[in-house]
């Protein structure tokens, strides 16, 4: 993993997760790209040219979060870029060569019942990027034991795989494979084949109305330090990923939560 993208909005834990979002770059020796994406909307008849004033005070606001970390010698690139925020992430991601982006659930300040606000949720939703969402606060520590939960095992995207298994050779974690029957059980689903299985440590197999009661049943049992799910679109979240916000009573982690791209 070398090249690691933050997204910042204006929400009180950005200095918590930056600091974060640097320890994990350190960890794999990564550079680390801090964006913040504006747009402008202009009223018709408008001649005021904003652009170049919301760039200079974006870049400022980022300059001084940035000044409030450790960057602990990582590689840090600010940017500041107008568009639209998915097609904008996207570009950039393609044009750094990113392998991941971090996501705070809630990049701006919002009710306490979100866990994911609407531009998190648009981030994990509406992208193919490998993300990993950090709770608020959360304090950086090597990721021993990671929870894998998926309904198939079917894998026709070889890169698919890759964050998780940067992470579990980074840390040498331990990858507990939860394989979870739903209504949407199809023939095939649970046959793990090399590529998985050649990383997996335990396999344990369960029947659920979603993946996510599955992840539920046996979370402590695995006590894991992050929780592994897969984006598609009969996967994890399938309905909660409908709109953008996700709110606590729907889902809720303590733990980091990485998004992979779907598998298919």
């Amino acid at each position: 993993m070398k090249n690691i993208l933050v997204p910042v909005g204006s929400s009180k834990n950005a200095l918590s997760h930056l600091q974060y979002a640097v320890d994990f770059a350190k960890a794999f020796g990564a550079k680390l790209f801090i964006v913040q994406v504006y747009n402008v909307y202009t009223k018709a008849g408008t001649m005021i040219k904003v652009d170049h004033i919301i760039e200079r005070e974006s870049k400022a606001f980022m300059d001084n979060l940035v000044s409030k970390i450790d960057t602990k010698d990582v590689e840090v690139v600010i940017k500041t870029l107008k568009g639209k925020l998915v097609d904008t992430l996207e570009l950039a991601c393609k044009k750094a060569d990113i392998d991941l982006i971090l996501v705070e659930p809630r990049t701006n300040s919002i009710r306490d019942e979100v866990f994911l606000g609407k531009t998190s949720g648009k981030i994990i939703k509406q992208t193919e990027i490998p993300a990993l969402i950090v709770p608020e606060g959360y304090t950086f520590k090597p990721i021993e034991n990671i929870l894998f939960a998926i309904k198939s095992a079917i894998i026709k995207k070889s890169d698919a795989l890759v964050p998780l298994l940067s992470i579990k050779n980074n840390f040498k974690s331990i990858v507990n494979l939860l394989l979870v029957k739903t209504p949407y059980f199809k023939e095939g689903d649970f046959v793990v084949e090399s590529q998985l299985l050649d990383h997996v440590d335990k396999i344990t197999k369960t029947k659920n109305a979603t993946t996510y009661q599955g992840v539920l049943e046996h979370f402590q049992s695995h006590n894991p330090d992050m929780l592994c799910v897969v984006r598609r679109k009969r996967g994890f979240f399938v309905k909660k990923w409908e709109k953008n916000v996700i709110l606590k009573k729907e889902f809720s982690s303590s733990l980091p939560v990485l998004v992979l791209r779907g598998l298919k």
